[in-house]
């Protein structure tokens, strides 16, 4: 699915996704990742089930006032301890946190994306 910005930014936009795969500002990503509206970073995470504390200590530092987790093409939820861990975590299918991303980076919130694809 395309998406498309109601105004031009210069913050990051998920400008499209599908099976596998999300579009930051029209440029493919295949791979875990987390999006804020200034970078676009690597998440060293294969997959839902290897989710540890490491990873959610890296969502911790990029003091988001959101952090949307994305956890593939069904929504799952992380271990109580992990959830607990990290104030103001949603978590959705891959799919929903990209819509819901994008809403809020246009409502100029601090927000981040982890996408998982598998």
């Amino acid at each position: 699915m395309k998406l498309h910005a109601a105004a031009p930014t210069a913050a990051n936009a998920i400008t499209g996704y599908g099976d596998g795969y999300v579009l930051v500002n029209g440029e493919r990503h295949e791979s875990s990742l987390i999006i804020t509206p200034e970078q676009v970073l690597p998440w060293g995470v294969s997959e839902f089930t290897r989710i540890n504390e490491q990873h959610f200590l890296e969502l911790r530092n990029l003091r988001a006032e959101i952090i949307l987790l994305g956890t593939g093409p069904k929504q799952r939820f992380p271990h109580p301890q992990l959830a607990a861990s990290l104030q103001g975590l949603e978590v959705m299918d891959v799919k929903a946190a990209c819509r819901t991303y994008n809403i809020l980076v246009a409502e100029g919130r601090k927000v981040a994306a982890a996408l998982l694809f598998k």
